[in-house]
This record gives structure tokens, sequence and C-alpha cells, in this order.
């Protein structure tokens, strides 16, 4: 399970070190190839291909004329791209995603169970504070038993 955050930095070349917490429970469990995207650019997901396939499978039980469906794909193709780990826990990150998410140097990595989430550091602690947890979302978790 990947959950928490930790604070990392992506190089001038692209490549995300993935953080130790993270890499340490990836590596064993999913392996190194991922698939990285976006559903809209604000962010960077980074899916363990495993995880993706799973995804892509119930995805195409969906009918393609459904425009949600194919506003995802489109989005989520449009921003991917398959990566492999590197041996020192790199991940490239496509430039069409790294430059509209501004994901260069400072970065935030989120566990969201089974990806990994990054922002720019800077908008995410923006985002933070212009969007905090309120007690209708508090409501709305109790109801579903958190």
């Amino acid at each position: 399970m990947l959950r928490g955050s930790a604070r990392a930095k992506v190089d001038e070349k692209g490549r995300l070190k993935l953080p130790a917490v993270f890499r340490a429970i990836i590596e064993p469990q999913y392996g190194r190839d991922f698939f990285v995207t976006s559903f809209r650019g604000e962010s960077v997901r980074i899916y363990p291909m495993d995880v993706w396939t799973r995804i892509e499978e119930r995805l195409s039980k969906a009918s393609s004329l459904n425009p949600a469906v194919m506003r995802f794909k489109t989005s989520v193709n449009y921003y991917g791209q398959g990566a492999a780990m590197d041996p020192q826990g790199r991940i490239l990150i496509h430039p069409l995603v790294r430059e509209k998410a501004a994901t260069h140097g400072d970065v935030t990595v989120l566990g969201q169970q089974d990806f990994l989430e990054v922002w720019n550091r800077a908008a995410f602690e923006e985002r933070l504070q212009e969007e905090p947890l309120t007690d209708s979302d508090l409501g709305v978790l109790a109801e579903l038993g958190i």
C-alpha cells in the first residue's frame, strides 16, 4: 500500500528519483515498469504497469461511444507514456506532462494506495490552502464509514 508523502526532485533531464519509502514497496511488489500520465495536466500519475493494465481492462468493457470514457482515454494517452525505472530508481516523466504540471525541481510525491501522484510542491501547497478538507467532506467520509 502506497501511503504518505515525500519530498523529491525532478532533475534537468526530467527524471524523478523515487523516494526510498515508495521504492521499497513498489519494486518488490510491482517491478520496474510504469505508465506515467495525467488526467488534466495538474499533476503526474505514476501507475505500476500491473495496476494500469487492470484499469485498461475495465475501460475495454466500457462503450467507446460513452463521451466520458473517450475523454478519459484521450487525456491519459495524450499525457501518457510507458516508463521503466532505471538502476538508480529514477523514472522519466514525459516532457509534455512535465511541462503542463510544472513538475521540475522540487516536487511532492503522494502515495495514493496503488499509484503515486507527483505535484509541483508550491502548487500543491497552494491547492491545499485553497481547497481544504471541509466539514461537508468529513460528513461524506463518515457516511462511507471512514
